[in-house]
């Protein structure tokens, strides 16, 4: 580790432009994404769904999934543009250490009320992230709002109210402030107390960190979003509680999800320790699913636990940041890159991550190409145990439901599918199931608020 120190300080060089580095590196990301993007927009210009279910899925439901998914490809396409040029004006305007000084002003201004421990480095770097936050979150309002009152509305899927859009913005940025705040102090303390020996103190905290918010996340944060309701007596909770038994898995709760407020998507997830565990339906998900769909989705996530899936991404996760801290312990002291971004007499760590982040972008690339390759093989597997298990059909009706409620995108462009996705897409979920069409599953007569939504699409076309 030492030598991989040692021979990245060569890059402390006073004529270095770390600003034109910077910029060729986002610039370069910008278009490489654009250019997967370009090729995913020509696979959603296709008439027709894939061989492979073109049984299964009815020609305006295909339709009505290419036109949401072309919306989606062109609002992502802004958004990414308008990042683009954000990140540019930051850098340009040398924003970060104007910013950062002000965060010392705002310090200084509420010293008087400040524990003496709370008055260095640390706090302003708080201070820092979190005015970073806000304001970014800010500028991107009208992007948020966009996307769920206006691209999410004109296909039928937001359920949202401006209120309570409003008000998960204020939670989320008060959250974030409350928890984050000591997280961000222990990382920055670690950093600095350890010197460049701090690679595997950092690595442990974090990963106690990532196993206390499995605890209290689903039971402390998300119920003050969403309604949490224990599943109803009945059919659907006695063939869930009869898989758990069967699988061994260590149910304790068995609840649904009022998703439906914000969105008509579908989803099912569990969480908690390894030896207490908490399944959650989306109600959406128990509206469209027969009780054996149900089911098998269900068995699905079980699979998922008995594969320890969560257990390699969080050992996949570790490996990921060994390789960030062990490169980032080489920037951490470099004064070239500091000064080149306006930070003559400090050499905040906070700063030199955020800075180290945009160099590290095209590893980054890599490392995601990587992490989505074994995600899509644990979905694969996870399916594989459902199929195991004697939800083979169960589980390719339930998919196809899934797919046709939530317009997902039935076709994909590999390269793109590659890079972005975590999830194989329906036909490739389909295949390796070995599925065989008995009749077709989504409906020919849409519901009342399909042909709302239809007609609206068709006046905007």
């Amino acid at each position: 580790m030492i030598s991989i120190i040692d021979s990245l300080s060569i890059f402390d060089n006073p004529n270095i432009n770390w600003k034109l580095v910077i910029v060729g590196f986002t610039i370069g990301q910008y278009l490489f994404e654009s250019y997967l993007d370009y090729r995913q927009y020509k696979v959603l210009n296709n008439k027709s769904p894939p061989p492979s279910i073109k049984a299964e899925v009815n020609q305006e439901t295909f339709d009505k999934s290419q036109k949401y998914s072309r919306s989606k490809a062109k609002f992502s396409f802004f958004n990414s543009t308008f990042d683009l040029f954000q990140n540019l004006a930051v850098i340009k305007y040398d924003l970060l250490p104007k910013l950062w000084n002000w965060s010392g002003v705002a310090m200084s201004s509420v010293s008087w009320i400040l524990p003496k421990f709370m008055g260095g480095v640390i706090t302003q770097s708080i201070i820092f992230i979190f005015s970073s936050q806000i304001l970014s979150t800010i500028v991107s309002l009208p992007i948020s709002y966009y996307s769920h009152f206006v691209l999410e509305e004109k296909y039928g899927f937001n359920k949202q109210t401006i209120g309570l859009w409003l008000t998960d913005k204020v939670k989320g940025l008060g959250l974030s402030i409350v928890l984050g705040s000591p997280v961000i102090a222990g990382v920055l303390k670690i950093i600095d107390y350890y010197g460049d020996s701090f690679i595997f103190y950092l690595m442990g905290f974090i990963l106690v960190i990532n196993l206390i918010a499995m605890t209290i996340i689903p039971t402390l944060i998300m119920p003050l979003f969403n309604k949490f309701t224990p599943l109803e007596e009945g059919e659907l909770k006695t063939a869930i509680e009869n898989l758990a038994s069967k699988q061994k898995f260590p149910l304790t709760k068995l609840q649904v999800i009022d998703g439906s407020k914000r969105s008509s998507h579908s989803n099912a997830y569990f969480t908690g320790l390894p030896w207490s565990k908490q399944i959650v339906l989306f109600d959406t998900l128990i509206e469209h699913n027969s009780t054996d769909e149900t089911v098998a989705v269900l068995a699905h996530e079980i699979g998922h636990w008995r594969l320890n899936h969560i257990p390699r991404m969080l050992i996949m996760g570790q490996l990921h940041l060994f390789i960030i801290f062990t490169l980032f312990s080489a920037f951490v002291h470099n004064k070239s890159l500091y000064n080149s971004f306006g930070f003559y007499n400090q050499q905040p760590i906070l700063i030199g991550f955020t800075l180290f982040g945009d160099i590290l972008k095209p590893l980054e690339c890599i490392l995601n190409f990587t992490q989505n390759l074994m995600s899509r093989k644990h979905e694969y597997d996870a399916d594989k145990y459902a199929f195991d298990c004697g939800y083979a059909e169960e589980l390719a009706r339930s998919l196809i439901k899934l797919s046709n409620e939530n317009l997902s995108s039935m076709n994909a462009d590999w390269l793109y599918s590659a890079y972005h996705h975590s999830h194989p897409i329906l036909p490739e979920r389909l295949s390796a199931l070995g599925y065989v069409s008995k009749e077709k599953i989504s409906k020919d007569e849409p519901k009342k608020e399909d042909v709302v939504v239809e007609e609206k699409l068709e006046k905007q076309e």
